[in-house]
């Protein structure tokens, strides 16, 4: 498997087990959690085809017959849903992991980034309003829908708009305690971000700006506003989730967010989805 430059090694620290904390509850907000045959299952029937919304994760299963258990329930659990999905991090059984990659899961690798000191650089003044009101809502799932747009496209893959939707729904399942941010340019909302705060932790999240508006700033602001929203309630590091293909961990990274971790979601299709 190839690994990215910002991939951390198999990075058991404090710090990586803080961010991957945090981006678990983070996950499971709005959604069923159960433990189980030796792993953790976020259950939500009402967004069968969303992978964050049903997956397994924190996998201990570590022998075949071990495996073969945790596999099999994951089948009955998530029978109404298109795909299997599970996610693994530093503290996996490198058996389990084999075992998906012999089954032909494909894999999409994460890096996580934890902030402990200031934020660096400044951001410009833009307009930013806390999502509070349903016209407020409508326009972060329009931002969501096309999140989701540009994601599809660049996986290859169909246009599936009841995704978008549904990925606009478990968007808004997490708030409280998630407080979603839109950035207003040309009078709509252009740019959005989340953030919550759990255990002294931070985490800023879905971070996206409207194609058209990058390159403006508004992505830094975004993320300025967060860091302070959560440190104002209370959290001191603030952890932040990139794509290890993309290029946002770059600018993460050059504000002040370093690497700690990284953790891989592998997904498989066992029937066709539409």
């Amino acid at each position: 498997m190839r690994r990215s430059v910002f991939s951390a090694a198999r990075d058991v620290t404090g710090w990586a087990r803080a961010a991957v904390g945090v981006d678990q509850a983070h996950e499971a907000l709005g959604h069923r959690t159960f433990e189980a045959d030796g792993a953790v299952f976020i259950r939500n029937p009402a967004l069968p085809d969303i992978h964050v919304a049903n997956y397994c994760r924190s996998v201990t299963a570590a022998t075949p017959d071990a495996v073969d258990r945790l596999l099999a329930r994951a089948d009955r659990e998530f029978r109404d849903c298109p795909h299997r999905c599970f996610e693994v991090d530093p503290d996996t059984p490198p058996a389990f992991e084999e075992r998906l990659v012999r089954e032909g899961y494909d894999a999409r690798e994460f890096v996580l980034m934890v902030l402990e000191g200031e934020l660096r650089g400044r951001a410009k003044p833009i307009d930013l309003e806390l999502t509070a009101s349903e016209a407020g809502w409508a326009a972060a799932d329009r931002l969501k829908r096309l999140d989701w747009a540009e994601a599809r496209q660049k996986a290859g893959l169909a246009p599936l708009p009841r995704v978008g939707d549904r990925l606009a729904l478990a968007s808004r399942l997490k708030t409280p305690p998630d407080r979603k941010w839109l950035a207003r340019v040309d009078g709509a909302a252009r740019g959005m971000s989340s953030v919550w705060q759990v255990n002294g932790l931070g985490q800023v999240e879905d971070v996206f700006v409207e194609p058209a508006y990058r390159h403006r700033g508004i992505a830094t602001a975004l993320i300025h506003h967060c860091v302070a929203d959560c440190r104002g309630q209370g959290a001191g590091a603030v952890v932040i989730v990139a794509d290890a293909s993309d290029t946002p961990k770059h600018m993460y990274a050059a504000m002040g967010f370093r690497p700690v971790a990284t953790k891989r979601r592998y997904v498989r299709y066992p029937r066709a989805h539409s």
